[in-house]
């Protein structure tokens, strides 16, 4: 069996911890024996007791993250299939399938769930993969606990047969569901043979299949990676694999999962599950401190009550407030009323219509080569802090606004400007010509660390021409 695991989406609600380079499934939240882990890791290791191998469907950021978070896991049976632009779920897919053997069964998922009842999820698989191999469309619906109405619905009979898909209701509709008690929650997981979702995705969307097999055609493919081409994405039809397939076809069935599932789709949500801790035998702990806040060593409390307060640098301090979001990242702080979370998405709409970048990126940067934090940024100069992993290297580059300082901090740094390679040891430093092409490598065995001073009347990140890129990026 094969884990298809999306990773698409920035999880703008969770701003500005989520940001588009840095989602929600990639940020590390929920301790898994004494080590924090992400969404996107506590997925994989779900499923890897009882699937074989990962196919990781993302976009080119993303997949230098979850090749770092996959080497953390010591994961080393994967594939990736890597979109230029997202169609949504039925072309990502679609895609991944066409790569499979027609009787390979898989198991899709999304990335940012969190799933609590480890050993009920391995029935409800085992359940689903019964049906699968039976040639059936296999989706889970979650057993729902209060009438949610930002979640769609499905309306089952006799046991596992689907009757109805239904949208995101109103209160009054959501509650009717939950009194009736054959209506799930659609939880976007699905299983079924890789050959039975092509063979419906043709029959009752054509085009989605015609374009997507096209698109893998004209694909680069390096061994267990395939690139599509910006051209081919963009005309394949975009659309959702419940539009697509799942409520046209007849063979579709539904299995009843009571799970204890969450896709910690707000800060609600996340209110509800930190702190959140898992031991081997799947046995689970919340704990909140005796006023009901969530518990972080930065926060000073003074009477005050059911907050959720996040933040790892700074000291937060509340004095009698109570039901607040309060989330410090360094470059932002947002606070919110709890019951308000969803509107989160409408700061991120704010921040792109001011072309600020804070929707984008945090602080410290995730790169294929390693990490870089910016610790000031004025205007005329930049201050950075740079690590290089063993035996990475940075592009060949140059830039036209600005020159650059280099202080090593640790490590050996190889630096090649122009035609001259030399290495930069601690407490050495080195300087870069505005224009001059230049080259940052890690040819040790630990991390270089080094102090990067920008100066020049511009220092965004765009100020760069890359003239050779292991990392294509």
């Amino acid at each position: 069996m094969t884990n298809i695991i999306l990773c698409g989406g920035s999880g703008t609600r969770l701003w500005p911890i989520s940001r588009t380079l840095m989602p929600k499934q990639f940020v590390k939240l929920f301790s898994h024996n004494k080590k924090i882990k992400s969404l996107f890791q506590l997925t994989v290791q779900r499923n890897s007791k009882i699937c074989d191998s990962q196919f990781i469907v993302s976009n080119t950021e993303q997949y230098f993250l979850a090749l770092d978070q996959l080497e953390e896991l010591s994961k080393t049976n994967n594939k990736y299939l890597l979109e230029p632009i997202g169609r949504n779920t039925a072309p990502a897919i679609a895609l991944a399938c066409m790569q499979l053997d027609k009787d390979e069964i898989v198991l899709v998922t999304p990335s940012d769930h969190l799933i609590k009842n480890e050993i009920e999820y391995e029935k409800v698989l085992l359940k689903a993969k019964e049906l699968a191999e039976d040639n059936n469309l296999v989706t889970f619906g979650i057993t729902p606990t209060f009438p949610e109405t930002g979640f769609g619905y499905i309306e089952s009979q006799n046991e596992f047969d689907v009757k109805a898909f239904h949208e995101k209701p109103d209160l009054n509709t959501a509650t009717s569901y939950l009194k009736a008690g054959n209506y799930y929650w659609n939880s976007g997981m699905f299983m079924f043979k890789a050959g039975v979702f092509l063979n419906e995705l043709k029959k009752y969307s054509p085009n989605i299949y015609e374009t997507s097999l096209n698109a893998l055609n004209n694909a680069n493919k390096e061994n267990d990676l395939t690139r599509i081409k910006h051209t081919d994405m963009i005309n394949i039809p975009e659309d959702s694999i419940d539009y697509a397939v799942m409520e046209k076809s007849s063979i579709v069935k539904v299995i009843p999962s009571n799970i204890n599932w969450s896709d910690v789709g707000s800060f609600d949500a996340l209110y509800e599950e930190l702190p959140w801790s898992e031991t081997e035998s799947c046995s689970e702990a919340k704990v909140k401190d005796e006023n009901n806040n969530t518990l972080n060593e930065n926060h000073i409390s003074i009477d005050s009550k059911n907050n959720l307060i996040y933040g790892n640098d700074r000291i937060i301090a509340t004095v009698d407030v109570e039901d607040l979001i309060v989330i410090d990242t360094g470059d932002a702080l947002l606070v919110s009323k709890k019951g308000s979370s969803q509107k989160v998405k409408k700061v991120v709409e704010k921040l792109k219509q001011q072309n600020s970048q804070l929707h984008n990126i945090h602080l410290t940067g995730h790169r294929p080569w390693g990490t870089y934090t910016v610790l000031e940024d004025k205007s005329g100069y930049k201050i950075k802090r740079i690590e290089v992993k063993p035996g990475k290297r940075l592009s060949l580059q140059k830039h036209f606004h600005r020159n650059e300082h280099w202080i090593v901090v640790s490590g050996t740094a190889t630096v090649t400007v122009g035609d001259k390679k030399q290495y930069i040891r601690p407490n050495e430093s080195t300087y870069i010509k505005m224009g001059e092409l230049h080259r940052l490598e890690n040819e040790g065995k630990i991390p270089v660390v080094l102090i990067e001073a920008q100066v020049g009347e511009y220092t965004g990140e765009d100020d760069i021409v890359r003239v050779d890129d292991d990392f294509r990026m």
